[in-house]
Parts: C-alpha cells; sequence; structure tokens
C-alpha cells in the first residue's frame, strides 16, 4: 500500500477525524485554518488521542511546530508553509512529508525537498476555496506521475467518487477527498464506497 492510503479524506475538524477513524479510513488529513500556535497544538494533540491505537494514519496540515511537539508522524505542507518550515526540523523528528503542487515551478521546488509524496490539484474545479491555478485535468496526472517516478501521487481537488477510477487509471496512486465526504448527504455511505472501490483497486 503507497503512502498515504488511496483514499485520503481531508477534514478541518475532531469530529470528522472521529468519524472518518470509527468508519476504518486509513488515511485522513487535519486541515484546520487560522489556528494560533496553542490552538494548533490542542487540536493535533487532541486528533493524535483520537486515532491512536486504530488503523488511521492522522496527517496534519501546515502546523509543522505543532505536529513536532505533539509527536506526529505524517506532516502535509502547501508551498507557502513550505517556504517557512525548518525542513530539517521536520526530518530529525522523523515525520513523513507530503507536499502540494500545482505547476512546474512548485514541482521542482517539492521534488528539491524530497517529499514522501506529492499532491497534484485542483484536478477538476473546486468550490472549496479560491484557487490561483486553473484545473489540471486527469493528462497532467499521468505527466506528473511520469515526471516523479516512485514518489506517490496524490490527485486533489473536486474528485467524486464516479471518476476515481479514471484517475487511478491515469497514475494516481491516491485520491484526496473534501468536499465529497464532507458536503454528501449521506458521509457513512460515500465514505464506505470509496473504501470499496479502493480495496478492489489496491
Amino acid at each position: 500500500m503507497p503512502f498515504p492510503d488511496r483514499f485520503y479524506p481531508v477534514v478541518d475538524s475532531l469530529a470528522w477525524v472521529e468519524r472518518l477513524t470509527k468508519l476504518g479510513v486509513g488515511t485522513v488529513q487535519l486541515r484546520a485554518k487560522n489556528l494560533n500556535d496553542g490552538e494548533a497544538l490542542q487540536i493535533v494533540t487532541d486528533a493524535l488521542a483520537i486515532t491512536k491505537g486504530t488503523k488511521t494514519k492522522l496527517i496534519v496540515n501546515d502546523y509543522w511546530r505543532a505536529a513536532v511537539v505533539a509527536g506526529a508522524e505524517h506532516l502535509h505542507l502547501g508551498q507557502e508553509d513550505l517556504a517557512d518550515a525548518d525542513v530539517v526540523a521536520i526530518r530529525q523528528a522523523g515525520l513523513t512529508l507530503g507536499l502540494s503542487t500545482h505547476d512546474d515551478e512548485e514541482l521542482a521546488t517539492a521534488l528539491a525537498a524530497e517529499p514522501d509524496y506529492i499532491a497534484l490539484g485542483p484536478i477538476f474545479p473546486t468550490t472549496l476555496k479560491s484557487m490561483r491555478f486553473a484545473p489540471q485535468g486527469i493528462p497532467k496526472i499521468t505527466e506528473w506521475k511520469r515526471r516523479i517516478g516512485n514518489i506517490p501521487l496524490v490527485a486533489i481537488g473536486g474528485i467524486k467518487l464516479e471518476q476515481a477510477a479514471d484517475i487511478f487509471a491515469a497514475g494516481a496512486d491516491s485520491i484526496a477527498v473534501v468536499s465529497d465526504v464532507t458536503q454528501n448527504p449521506d458521509p457513512d455511505a460515500r465514505v464506505r464506497a470509496w473504501l470499496e472501490l479502493t480495496a478492489e483497486t489496491a
């Protein structure tokens, strides 16, 4: 199984972390925005307590200091966060590191940091945040995967379960999902469907 798991939900609250952990999701990213250092440390600590002793891996988005102090094992950074982060300290703490990319320049920056996986997005239009990058489209996945070789590639951005087969076929190792879970009328059923599909395609 590549790291992260083939189904990779990204959520913004402890309630979602707990819900997904109970459903047996293997990888969950906690992406909570605009927290101060104390708030970040608290939410990371609480999330790690939820996933402890389960098969769920918690990936901390952005708050690398909190991740180090709280004893997290996995970290994801955007390009802006990477510019401000101490990658040496992150590595010395034993954290795995995933990085977001949106264009050639960002890919070069990410590869220089020798990440454990690279995320490419947005694949499709996304309503969750204003993106300064146009949708990449599925063919870009094949190009990116060819360029990064053995590094796992995570596709993200507006992806729904119905598109997963095409995205995996294009070369993605993993699919990060936000709204297809968190805005679904029946999130638990959707998660189970994702788990079933990704178990079959693993």
